[in-house]
């Protein structure tokens, strides 16, 4: 008896042993299914990319009739009445349907002033602007036009964001067949890489848009006025001005004047010593003619 009991426990423990070891087989082979599928969906989602950007490659390989070009102006001007120049300038902005974007003005001095505007200029307007501008100043000091072609880049943008909108797709669809939480955890974190890139490639489509569908001109204007003073009689103060040159004359004489009497009396001794010594001079030269 003992030893059948003894037989049917090491048969129970080789049983026991036995089921763990395939649990934990089938739990590593699950996982390990989980993950080739989730890097199955993505190597397919990349495949799909990958296809996708040849098609496009293949369709852009053609120009597009339209180009994309960002026009930029600079202009530097002389006019005769800064405020009215400025007031024209806004009107004809608002005639195009444009935008101002910043506008200052500068006071140098009494005689010297300065605006500085930048506007937006729908880029069907650009040139007929640049023309009513220049008619609207008195001088054209500067002129500086650009273009930057920027179709290429307007098209490779567009293809990768139409790539990256299949990748999305396809993950999507994947995520919607996925059974496991190690797939979806796996396949939405792509599909958040994917999304975010998408923005950013908008982002920069949406910029090239804005930039060729309006112009950006800046236009400096410099007016030099003339000021000629006006005469203020309450400023020639006439008769006071008089009175104070008479006393200030008067008293110029007065000590002049006083200067000569104080020299001569204060240096009296010393004059008559020297008239003595003159007369004495004076007789001898005198005295000596008369011998002669």
């Amino acid at each position: 008896m003992w030893l059948l009991l003894v037989t049917i426990s090491l048969f129970g423990l080789l049983a026991a042993c036995s089921s763990n070891e395939d649990s934990a087989k089938m739990s590593t082979e699950e996982s390990e299914s989980a993950s080739d599928s989730a890097e199955f969906a993505t190597e397919e989602a990349k495949s799909v990319e990958a296809d996708v950007e040849q098609e496009s490659a293949k369709e852009d390989t053609a120009a597009p009739n339209n180009r994309m070009i960002i026009h930029q102006a600079r202009i530097s001007t002389s006019v005769k009445d800064l405020e009215k120049a400025q007031h024209n300038m806004e009107l004809k902005v608002k005639k195009y349907d444009g935008y101002i974007v910043e506008s200052n003005v500068y006071m140098e001095s009494d005689e010297t002033s300065t605006g500085n505007m930048v506007v937006r200029i729908p880029e069907k307007h650009f040139e007929t602007f640049l023309s009513e501008a220049e008619e609207e100043v008195a001088k054209v000091l500067e002129k500086n036009v650009t273009g930057q072609d920027v179709t290429e880049q307007y098209v490779d943008l567009s293809s990768r964001v139409k790539s990256k909108r299949a990748v999305e797709e396809r993950l999507l669809a994947f995520m919607k067949d996925a059974e496991k939480t190690e797939d979806l955890l796996k396949i939405s974190t792509d599909l958040a890489k994917v999304q975010e890139e998408i923005e950013v490639l908008v982002g920069k489509i949406n910029y090239l848009k804005n930039q060729t569908s309006f112009s950006t001109i800046e236009l400096t204007m410099n007016e030099s006025r003339v000021i000629i003073p006006e005469i203020d009689n309450k400023d020639l103060n006439t008769w006071e001005k008089t009175k104070k040159q008479f006393i200030t004359s008067t008293n110029s004489l007065l000590s002049i004047g006083s200067g000569i009497i104080v020299f001569l009396v204060g240096n009296l001794p010393v004059l008559v010593l020297l008239a003595v010594i003159a007369a004495l001079v004076v007789w001898g030269i005198k005295r000596r003619k008369i011998k002669e």
